[in-house]
């Protein structure tokens, strides 16, 4: 793809952040950079990385504004539902807890409705401080993709996607099951491990897709 994509017309944003320097080893910006940014040629003004030279919270309030002056010049779309940022796709995983972004079980930045950016100090596994789009940023995009593997996964993609999950997990605080987007498609890409809790009915669907 590397001849063939118009990388020019591509815009690079990160759903979730560590609030470390650039050149950390767990900045979600140098896994990209050396994954994946410096193997294409997409413009360098198009890459937006957050201030990693300041503080958590105003890391998280500049990167909002960012977003907020590309909303408004129509350099990103906007949701005809919320006005939140309509992104052509966001790219999750998912913790073996059913995080997804730095979005967390239980936690209050799940029930954020106005902000599309937040932060958070507390973040159960480390580092502690991050930045995250917010479930409405989310849920606006107009595809999400999230890409899951391993045997410790397969509890929460079962009760993150199976239409016969319970328990006090499941439908109220698990974050994995509340992507669900307003206005757009969510595809579920699962190695055989993290598939492995399904029921039969899924895992024969699965098995399909994955002839395909």
């Amino acid at each position: 793809y590397n001849k063939t994509l118009d990388w020019s017309k591509w815009y690079i944003f990160w759903s979730d952040e560590r609030a470390v320097a650039k050149n950390h080893a767990e900045s979600n910006y140098r896994i990209t950079k050396e994954g994946f940014l410096s193997k294409v040629p997409i413009l360098n003004g198009h890459v937006y990385s957050i201030n990693d030279n300041a503080t958590v919270e105003d890391a998280a309030t500049d990167y909002e504004f960012v977003i907020r002056q590309l909303v408004k010049v129509r350099t990103i779309g906007v949701s005809e539902s919320n006005d939140c940022p309509k992104f052509d796709l966001i790219l999750l995983s998912m913790g073996s807890d059913g995080h997804v972004a730095s979005l967390f079980p239980n936690h209050p930045s799940l029930e954020l409705k106005d902000d599309w950016i937040t932060y958070i100090t507390d973040s159960p596994q480390p580092p502690p401080e991050r930045i995250t789009f917010t479930l409405p940023v989310i849920n606006s995009a107009s595809n999400i993709a999230i890409v899951t593997t391993g045997d410790d996964k397969s509890e929460a993609v079962h009760l993150a996607i199976s239409d016969n999950a319970d328990g006090p997990e499941a439908p109220s605080s698990l974050p994995a099951r509340m992507v669900q987007p307003t206005d757009g498609k969510l595809v579920w890409f699962l190695d055989k491990s993290a598939a492995s809790s399904l029921d039969a009915e899924n895992d024969d669907a699965f098995e399909q897709h994955r002839e395909y």
